[in-house]
């Protein structure tokens, strides 16, 4: 009798540890997991170090889809503000933290200390993981590029608005990462910009001249990011003004 009392508590604590265990005990975060991804992938990212090889790299944009859109969509408006000041387009789509995690451990920075990188990453994270899940992804990718180029200014910007309106799913998410990693800056090596607000309309509706399919950019679009972002940009890469 006193060892099938003594098996029941045990059963009984092992329940209570596990109903209250941290999420992150019960389910392992794949947003800090670096991995590379496909051949098609495998071939830009190594194009990255190619390029970055080569030096002269005073700034970079690492990101997701949205970010390698400055080649499509937002070329016009990528040449205007960027195409004298040394800029590197580090943006692979459909790429998650992960992703740009392994990308940074596998020499997408190697050798070069540019004055400024540009972050704007997590929407593909939306789907799979929690908001603190992928700010946590994020808080990673600041980690190594404050190891790797330690000199390097980071603007790191809120994930931007997707979906209609503010009932989308996707967007709640990506407001709750923002929530968190505004908290990554420190003012002196890493600063935080949310410009989502510049792509919406007085009510919070986002419409397609901006985001065709209300997460990709129009050219109209790259336009905006890079006015909103300009005077920061300026600043933390140590431009003298007029």
């Amino acid at each position: 009798m006193i060892r099938r009392r003594l098996l029941f508590a045990g059963v009984l604590a092992g329940l209570f540890c596990l109903s209250f265990a941290p999420a992150s005990a019960q389910k392992d975060n794949d947003a800090i997991k670096p991995v590379p991804r496909e051949k098609g992938w495998m071939e830009r990212h190594k194009k990255f170090n190619e390029r970055v090889a080569k030096g002269n790299v005073d700034l970079v944009f690492i990101g997701d889809s949205i970010t390698q859109g400055w080649e499509g969509a937002g070329k016009k408006a990528w040449e205007k503000a960027y195409g004298k000041r040394n800029a590197v387009n580090l943006g692979i789509g459909g790429d998650r933290t992960q992703h740009v995690i392994w990308r940074l451990q596998n020499g997408n920075v190697e050798g070069i200390s540019p004055k400024l990188a540009v972050i704007m990453i997590g929407t593909n994270n939306a789907g799979a993981n929690a908001p603190e899940e992928t700010a946590e992804g994020i808080k990673l990718i600041v980690k190594e590029l404050r190891e790797r180029t330690p000199k390097t200014k980071i603007l790191l910007l809120g994930i931007f608005p997707r979906g209609k309106d503010a009932k989308d799913n996707g967007r709640k998410k990506n407001e709750k990462v923002n929530e968190i990693i505004k908290g990554y800056a420190d003012d002196k090596n890493v600063f935080f910009l949310d410009i989502g607000k510049k792509f919406l309309q007085e009510d919070g509706e986002l419409t397609k001249d901006i985001m065709p399919d209300l997460l990709h950019l129009s050219p109209k679009g790259y336009e905006i990011w890079a006015e909103s972002i300009e005077s920061k940009v300026a600043e933390l890469m140590g431009e003298k003004k007029g």
